[in-house]
């Protein structure tokens, strides 16, 4: 009997904490030509969530997915992230706000060079928050660290 009611109670936690956990992150690089690489920061989010664009517009109040990177001298960064996904402009009429927002995927990509034939690291965190239509669950924060071969 104390089987059973662990195992319920373990069940229950585990489903409590996966619908908290809305965003699986994964981190790659990929070599694109010598010494440049795109790095991958790709958000998989469960059916009925949404995760924030980078940029939001004026009216939004959801906090736009922010990436905070590690200076590393070994590589310069070639442009922006840049958002590879298909993005939903959301209009709330009752709230009178927008989002910029996105469901199942989103690749975060940011190029960069090395400066020298190196292995390294790309490494920061990324703040996000995640909503469905009902609730917003408190930003988040997520370190990563890529290893650039």
């Amino acid at each position: 009997m104390k089987r059973i009611v662990i195992l319920s109670v373990l069940a229950i936690f585990t489903l409590v904490v996966k619908a908290q956990n809305p965003i699986t992150w994964t981190f790659t690089a990929t070599k694109v030509a010598d010494k440049t690489y795109e790095v991958h920061m790709k958000a998989t989010i469960q059916t009925k969530w949404h995760l924030y664009s980078q940029t939001q517009p004026e009216d939004a109040i959801a906090i736009p997915t922010t990436f905070v990177l590690k200076n590393n001298p070994l590589f310069t960064l070639d442009g922006k992230i840049k958002e590879v996904g298909k993005l939903e402009k959301y209009t709330d009429k009752e709230l009178g706000v927008s989002a910029n927002q996105y469901s199942n995927t989103v690749d975060f990509v940011q190029k960069i060079k090395l400066k020298a034939n190196v292995k390294t690291n790309f490494s920061g965190t990324v703040e996000y928050q995640t909503c469905d239509d009902e609730k917003c669950l408190p930003p988040k924060t997520v370190p990563f660290n890529i290893a650039i071969k």
